[in-house]
């Protein structure tokens, strides 16, 4: 892959075709770090990867925010939080690496070989006062892309799920309610919560152990698993532009609890979230409840 800067996209997109753009181009950039690395030996200091991958990704996002959308609010991550976006009509809500850890690590491929490891992503997701998407507080999420650099695909609001997808997937739900197969969930490899360790020894659950949050919620997008669950800490930055994409492919999502997300807040701290196939919202939250976790009353299903 050439390490030649990606070109910024032109303000006339809208803005679910630049959240990809500029999610599918700050993955560019990362990639391009590792090709570095490769191109010199294949030596590195994994901190300082990490670093430079924050760091890189954070300018090309900035500089292509400001040159697209100059007048938008952003929350980054890797920048320091501007009190001003809680009164903005507009705010980007981005992660300009999500799974710092797996983008510089290696790990033994099918035969064997050192591979860089393919889950981390690039979040971009646009909050927009006024807009409705079924989460909390004065505005929605209308835009959002999730990049998953190292697998060339990236994840967006303007191209859900198909009808056939979700079809496909609806038949798959059925068969964990007939108790034909296990409810999947995406889980952290090295620090899962406690509850999801006791969900792990139910029959009828299996854990799916993968990096990144927006590579375990675009999981559930797919179909590789059917839900992911997580409890402490999390930012808006964490959940936004995975969030925007699977509302948009229909799925359930929402504070751990059952109650509805909120973004652009002036505490970005959001610690816990919930996303799961339509079809098995309910039987997953009669499971969190069986191992503990409060649910309130009249929560989404």
């Amino acid at each position: 892959m050439s390490t030649t800067t990606p070109v910024f996209p032109e303000p006339v997109l809208d803005d679910a075709a630049l959240a990809a753009a500029l999610a599918e181009g700050a993955g560019a950039v990362l990639l391009s770090l590792r090709d570095e690395v490769d191109a010199a030996g294949g030596a590195f200091e994994p901190r300082q990867l990490k670093d430079a991958g924050d760091a890189a990704a954070q300018a090309w996002l900035a500089a292509a925010l400001a040159h697209a959308r100059l007048d938008d609010a952003v929350l980054s991550e890797e920048a320091k939080d501007d009190a001003v976006r809680t009164g903005a009509d507009r705010v980007w809500i981005i992660d300009p690496l999500d799974g710092t850890r797996e983008f510089a690590e290696r790990s033994a491929d099918a035969s064997g070989a050192a591979a860089w490891r393919d889950d981390f992503a690039v979040h971009v997701a646009l909050w927009v006062r006024g807009a409705d998407d079924g989460t909390a507080g004065p505005g929605g999420l209308a835009a959002g892309a999730v990049a998953l650099p190292a697998r060339g695909v990236v994840h967006t609001t303007g191209a859900p799920s198909s009808d056939h997808d979700l079809e496909a997937r609806d038949a798959s739900a059925r068969a964990v309610l007939a108790g034909e197969r296990p409810l999947r969930i995406a889980a952290s490899r090295s620090r899962p919560p406690a509850f999801v360790a006791e969900l792990a020894g139910r029959d009828d659950v299996e854990l799916v152990p993968m990096g990144s949050a927006g590579v375990k919620v675009v999981s559930v997008v797919d179909g590789t698993v059917d839900a992911y669950v997580h409890g402490g800490g999390q930012y808006e930055w964490d959940s936004a532009a995975p969030v925007a994409v699977a509302l948009a492919a229909g799925y359930d999502c929402t504070r751990l609890d059952g109650t509805p997300l909120e973004y652009n807040r002036q505490d970005p701290w959001l610690p816990d979230l919930f996303v799961c196939h339509p079809s098995l919202a309910a039987h997953l939250r009669a499971a969190l409840q069986g191992v503990g976790v409060a649910i309130k009353e009249g929560a989404q299903s």
